[in-house]
């Protein structure tokens, strides 16, 4: 059994959480602890185990260990609302109302991308456009407009000095390009704080890109 990990004073997830540098939005992490992200993903950690799932929202600690894996979705669209969104869990039991996410004999779908943008334009009044087909160089346009976009990528773009191993999985959250043009985005299980908001340029993130996503603005 994964030994209790004493709280530590890093934000967390459903904190106050300090704005990036780079662009003013939050940075937030789909799991509780960000100090626990990269236990969880890489050695095993028991989610289950983080002293502070009830920052999440979450009613119960069961249902934060099931659903916290599936969240990144959810957390860039929390990271998009800004300062004054809701907790993540809260997003969570409407989304899953509305169809973006499943449950069916314990398995987890989701975020599915119509029924999210139907949730984000209908309780939260986002223009939220969903994006089939989408190249690097239209994500480059769509931020260049002021929109951001919720975009799919392998989850190893936390580790972007190392070949991509796929494309798609998981979700980032591209904020804005920087002034020397890289795409710089927030990454909800970044690894630490480099990870979680960080910029590449475009032919770095392109091998990780599954060229879809969802625009917002």
């Amino acid at each position: 059994m994964t030994p209790p990990v004493e709280p530590t004073t890093t934000p967390r997830a459903g904190s106050t959480v300090p704005p990036c540098t780079t662009c003013g939005q939050p940075v937030q992490t789909q799991f509780a602890s960000p100090e626990l992200v990269a236990p969880i993903v890489y050695e095993g950690f028991d989610a289950a185990a983080d002293p502070a799932w009830p920052t999440s929202g979450a009613a119960t600690l069961d249902d934060y260990a099931r659903w916290c894996k599936h969240l990144c979705g959810l957390t860039c669209f929390r990271m998009a609302l800004g300062p004054s969104a809701p907790p993540l869990f809260t997003l969570r039991d409407g989304a899953l109302k509305r169809g973006a996410y499943t449950e069916e004999d314990g398995v987890i779908k989701g975020m599915i991308y119509a029924p999210f943008a139907e949730y984000a334009r209908d309780e939260f009044g986002v223009d939220a456009e969903v994006h089939r087909h989408l190249t690097v160089e239209e994500i480059c346009a769509l931020l260049d407009e002021g929109r951001q976009v919720i975009a799919s990528v392998h989850f190893e773009i936390r580790r972007p000095h190392r070949p991509s191993p796929g494309r798609g999985g998981h979700l980032v959250l591209l904020t804005r390009r920087t002034a020397d043009g890289l795409l710089h985005f927030h990454n909800p299980s970044g690894i630490d704080a480099d990870s979680r908001a960080a910029s590449l340029p475009t032919e770095q993130f392109e091998p990780f890109f599954a060229g879809r996503g969802v625009s917002l603005r």
